[in-house]
């Protein structure tokens, strides 16, 4: 499976997060490769794992595999504030939506509470990460 980045308000893969990131130089995130090798079958995988992942299977030190990965994940964080979304080709897209004010309940006292709009991340799946699991 070939993950290409693309997102649609103007991030194209640089370390982000301060304002030197226009700068910045490109990371290689474009075209990561990721084998469709199960890294921990049945298990969950947390960051560091996903990181040594990266790593070995694109040739490169776990350090770089780190940056690789946090530019990705704050660029998505950019993205998303910003109001676009993120296109992962054969993996998924991350969006924005609006969830609107609503009436809730206190679970303890059973009062009615007002719940404020909010913006929420959400992610669908595309069709290479389906048809990977079926």
């Amino acid at each position: 499976m070939l993950l290409s980045f693309r997102c649609q308000q103007g991030f194209r893969g640089h370390h982000g997060g301060s304002a030197d990131a226009a700068k910045a130089p490109r990371h290689g995130l474009v075209g990561l490769s990721f084998n469709h090798t199960i890294l921990m079958q049945g298990a969950r995988v947390n960051k560091t794992e996903l990181i040594e992942h990266i790593a070995k299977k694109s040739d490169i030190s776990k350090a770089a595999a780190s940056r690789a990965l946090d530019s990705m994940i704050e660029g998505i964080k950019v993205t998303l504030k910003k109001g676009g979304s993120v296109t992962l080709i054969g993996f998924g897209t991350f969006a924005v939506t609006k969830r609107p004010a609503r009436t809730g309940r206190n679970p303890r006292t059973g009062a009615s509470i007002k719940i404020k709009a909010a913006k929420v991340p959400k992610f669908r799946a595309g069709k290479g990460l389906k048809d990977a699991l079926n």
